[in-house]
């Protein structure tokens, strides 16, 4: 686990590092999360960890049992159902307000992350596709000019960044993903907010879809 650096504040720096290692599996589902130990491995004191464990318990990433502590709970196969069907929605209704007030620098962004996915895609990179898979959904976000739908969508990436890492070596995936994107980005172009609205959420089920598929073959290794 490690605590980095940068211009956020101690707490939320601990609060980051110790959810990065939840969503990465360092922590398995139940163990137990001692704040002293975390705090000597961070090089911080208990305070800024008893702060990050008490957010991570309002995200359902941690539960506190008596006599025990805090434990990591994992995140099961119906909260990603239930992240994925609202996002069907937000990232939808992100997308339409993009198309109607996306700018030409937002819009030559876009466009370069699309035309990198194709290029990459041609190479068989998946990696690199899926690096610039969160970018394209970021830079909808911003382009949509509303800050709850940015707060809300960011929050969901993290919250199931582990669950969806599974999903990345899906034979076929990268290409539908890539192909998908293509087609959001023509509705931006076209200024069509319904079409691209209509596009995002089937882009985001066809990723849920994929995702619960994934893990259940997983499950059943």
């Amino acid at each position: 686990m490690i605590l980095k650096s940068g211009s956020g504040s101690l707490r939320v720096r601990v609060f980051n590092a110790i959810e990065d290692a939840i969503l990465n599996d360092e922590y398995k589902n139940g163990e137990s999360l001692n704040e002293l130990k975390i705090s000597k491995e961070l090089g911080v004191s208990r305070t800024p960890v008893r702060e990050a464990l008490m957010q991570l318990e309002l995200e359902g990433l941690v539960r506190t049992i008596p006599n025990k502590g805090a434990v990591v709970v994992n995140i099961s196969e119906k909260d990603i159902d239930d992240i994925y069907a609202i996002r069907m929605k937000i990232e939808g209704l992100a997308a339409k307000f993009c198309t109607e007030k996306i700018n030409n620098d937002e819009l030559e962004s876009l466009e370069k992350i699309v035309e990198l996915q194709e290029f990459f895609l041609s190479k068989n990179d998946t990696e690199q596709i899926w690096r610039l898979d969160g970018d394209f959904h970021k830079i909808i976000y911003n382009a949509s000019g509303s800050r709850p739908l940015r707060f809300i969508l960011t929050n969901f990436h993290n919250y199931i960044r582990h669950a969806r890492d599974i999903s990345v070596h899906t034979e076929g995936r990268a290409e539908k993903t890539v192909s998908e994107h293509r087609a959001i980005l023509d509705a931006i172009k076209n200024n069509d907010a319904d079409l691209a609205e209509l596009l995002t959420a089937r882009h985001i089920n066809n990723a849920k879809e994929n995702l619960i598929s994934r893990i259940s073959q997983k499950s059943k290794k």
